[in-house]
């Protein structure tokens, strides 16, 4: 992975973390991040007349790239969501993460990447420090748990979410390989923000997207720049490293959630978290080498 690609997704990660503590700081949280796409894409409709890069109608596979993305990543967050009501976080967490396992061999199957030997290696410690920072203890017992019940609800959830989100990221690296990755990002957004108001639309909803305005105006205002940011740099990145690298990278975000959770949400660390976050870090610095 080349240097610049490294530090945007970095950056990207960073930004993904940020944003993520302004939804748990929130109330009402599917009301909340529908907010935050509001105002995530007013803001892009407002700079890209500014900017000097020049829009090129997207062509018909663009647009079902970008259509695929948006499904994939609106699914993701309803799934996820529907494993979390049913689960436990520690079971539910760590099979939501298994996109990681997929994402690489969805790489080199259907575009061909090649993956160095450290890259590999770099691959699997993320893997594994991602989906142990929120088990109980480090045992095979423990490890194996998630998958012990795969009758259930949750569970099957959780697992969908994971490989739903494989697909929309190799759409995503699939459509920024010949078409912008600013342009690319923006039709994500309104793509993605048309769909989630369809949901708001629901009577459960209705009553509480004032209400959350009112209570968190600030926290959405801060959202939109720092939801952008986390967009554009993970596009850009993704434009120039390997699908298998870049969402394996991002995945750094976990650790600055950590450190987030600890010194403003007054989170207690653990062993646990700890180590994984140990194994996630190691993993990030081999894939740079590799």
């Amino acid at each position: 992975m080349n240097h610049l690609a490294f530090i945007l997704i970095v950056v990207s990660a960073v930004m993904h973390a940020l944003w993520n503590l302004l939804v748990k700081r929130s109330r009402h949280k599917t009301v909340f991040i529908w907010w935050m796409f509001i105002c995530s894409g007013g803001l892009f409709s407002l700079i890209i007349p500014l900017l000097p890069e020049q829009f090129h109608r997207p062509d018909a596979r663009t647009l079902l790239l970008v259509s695929i993305g948006a499904v994939c990543f609106v699914l993701y967050h309803l799934f996820t969501g529907r494993a979390y009501r049913g689960g436990d976080l520690s079971v539910v967490y760590p099979l939501c993460q298994t996109s990681m396992v997929y994402v690489p061999i969805w790489g080199v199957v259907l575009l061909g990447e090649h993956l160095s030997f450290s890259g590999v290696c770099g691959i699997m410690l993320v893997v594994f420090g991602t989906y142990s920072i929120q088990l109980q203890h480090l045992s095979f017992a423990e490890i194996t748990r998630p998958f012990r019940n795969l009758k259930s609800p949750s569970v099957r959830d959780a697992l969908s979410a994971g490989f739903i989100y494989s697909i929309g990221s190799i759409a995503e690296k699939s459509g920024v390989r010949n078409y912008s990755p600013l342009y690319f990002t923006y039709l994500l957004v309104l793509i993605m923000l048309f769909l989630m108001s369809f949901n708001m639309l629901r009577p459960k909803y209705r009553a509480l997207i004032g209400a959350e305005l009112r209570e968190h105006w600030g926290l959405i205002l801060c959202s939109g720049p720092i939801m952008m940011a986390s967009f554009l740099t993970f596009r850009y990145g993704l434009n120039m490293s390997q699908v298998s690298y870049a969402v394996p990278v991002r995945q750094v975000s976990i650790v600055i959630g950590v450190l987030i959770g600890i010194i403003f949400l007054k989170e207690s660390f653990g062993r646990i978290r700890f180590v994984s976050a140990l194994f996630v870090m190691a993993g990030v610095v081999l894939i740079r080498l590799g």
